[in-house]
């Protein structure tokens, strides 16, 4: 049986170190999204992830064809609702919101029960989230992970069938990329890299703070 641990490849180190998110603004991720086998794989890459106790703390709602359009109807209503002075212009661009790729998929943090801590549970779930990037990636795609306002409004999460033990992790956006992405600037590894010596000041990133603002909380609770 091949084991791929340990396993040189250059070409899978050459592909995380050019890795990147394209935009999710329509008409840059265009049709053809993944069809359902590759889809199956692109899941199942994203469900293979270390996982402490093996409680796959996650799961996944698939948004394709015309549910992208009854999903965005459903966002811009409570949009509507809970903004009752904004244009209808803003409210059809949430309408817009899963038509911007052929294919959403939605990561669900479950957390589950178990000796297992929860912050273990959760970056297990965000591992998912990437391992499903690398899959769409690599099965010839574009993808980008998103968060956006509606994965913490309770009456979307609601909708959407999410109960107090659901955190949406993101939205991943999938499909043909319509032209080559922008490379960004990469974190300055001096600024975050350490080797330990006792008593050593730790390199901790504080120089990416942004002055304006304070710690950010979590952006939920966890409810048993």
């Amino acid at each position: 049986m091949s084991c791929y641990a340990g396993e040189k490849s250059n070409e899978m180190l050459d592909y995380l170190l050019k890795r990147r998110s394209l935009v999710a603004k329509k008409g840059q991720l265009v049709e053809p999204g993944p069809n359902k086998d590759q889809l199956d794989s692109i899941l199942s890459a994203a469900a293979r992830v270390p996982d402490h106790g093996k409680l796959s703390p996650f799961y996944f709602i698939v948004f394709e064809g015309e549910a992208r359009g009854r999903a965005g109807d459903m966002i811009a209503d409570i949009y509507a609702k809970n903004n009752p002075d904004q244009r209808d212009d803003k409210i059809e661009d949430e309408r817009e919101r899963f038509m911007r790729s052929p294919c959403v998929v939605a990561l669900v943090y479950r957390a589950r029960q178990a000796k297992h801590p929860l912050w273990e549970q959760m970056m297990s779930a965000g591992a998912a989230c990437q391992n499903l990037i690398l899959a769409a990636n690599a099965s010839g795609f574009g993808a980008q992970w998103l968060t956006e306002w509606y994965a913490y409004d309770d009456d979307t999460r609601a909708a959407f069938g999410l109960d107090g033990r659901d955190v949406l992790a993101g939205f991943i956006y999938i499909g043909t990329p319509a032209a080559e992405p922008e490379e960004r600037e990469r974190p300055d590894l001096s600024k975050i890299v350490n080797y330990w010596e006792q008593g050593a000041e730790l390199n901790k990133g504080d120089d990416y703070n942004m002055d304006k603002y304070g710690i950010p909380r979590l952006g939920f609770e966890i409810k048993k």
